[in-house]
């Protein structure tokens, strides 16, 4: 079997790895890091986290989390 069709691999978030390589945040147009922990896309630049939902990356700010605000407590543990 050629690697063209050997089926795409999975991170542990269901989204194939080669994407998270490729994606960029939307509002800085840098490179994103993948925090495995929490199933988020992260944005230094942005200060933004961007959710992963059923194995899709939502690369919208506003279902973004903003990293500047305090985390409610018992929010993520």
């Amino acid at each position: 079997m050629s690697d063209d069709q050997t089926p795409p691999r999975r991170a542990h978030s269901g989204v194939d790895p080669r994407l998270l390589e490729i994606l960029i945040c939307p509002q800085s147009r840098q490179p994103l890091s993948y925090d495995a922990e929490r199933g988020e896309l992260v944005s230094p630049r942005a200060r933004l986290a961007y959710p992963i939902r059923g194995g899709i990356p939502i690369m919208l700010p506003e279902e973004a989390r903003d990293l500047t605000l305090p985390e409610p407590e018992g929010e993520h543990e």
